[in-house]
């Protein structure tokens, strides 16, 4: 880990990057997906990477719009490493995506709504901090939160409505 981390965002870049997260989010909803969406920028704050959720479109579990956006940003560089990336993306990351980031060397994960049923922090899986992996980043939560929850709960709300109606 020789690599400089790039310092973190400023509030004000964070509260926009993150309405461009919920703009992928939007996205999916309309896709009938999980509205989850993510974006990644460069060290100059430039978006290299936006994606949302496709799980049910492409019928693959690794649909996440987490992986699908380190997937595009890796190509966009020519690089699986995003050191000095930061992501952002409207939910808590699984674990399979908080694994993706720290395969992929994310600088810095920002993150929206908290997702105490299967979010890898809430489950108290914080290994993007453990000192035995060969990378960790910070992690900042609840940007936007109130927006990124909001979204995600008239989805649900609108499935069991739904549900019950069939």
């Amino acid at each position: 880990m020789s690599e400089k981390i790039k310092s973190q965002l400023s509030i004000a870049d964070q509260l926009w990057l993150m309405e461009e997260a919920l703009i992928e989010a939007d996205k999916a909803y309309r896709e009938d997906e999980v509205p989850i969406g993510a974006v990644i920028v460069n060290a100059e704050g430039i978006i290299i990477a936006k994606a949302h959720n496709k799980k049910e479109k492409i019928n693959n579990p690794c649909g996440h719009a987490e992986i699908l956006a380190i997937t595009e940003a890796a190509k966009k560089i020519g690089n699986w490493r995003l050191i000095n990336c930061s992501l952002l993306v409207t939910l808590e990351p699984c674990l399979m995506c908080l694994s993706a980031m720290i395969q992929a060397r994310i600088g810095t994960l920002y993150f929206g709504a908290y997702d105490p049923k299967g979010g890898s922090l809430s489950l108290n899986y914080n290994f993007y901090k453990d000192q035995k992996l060969n990378h960790s980043f910070p992690v900042i939560g609840g940007v936007r939160h109130f927006e990124c929850s909001k979204l995600l709960s008239q989805f649900f709300r609108e499935k069991r409505a739904n549900y019950i109606k069939s």
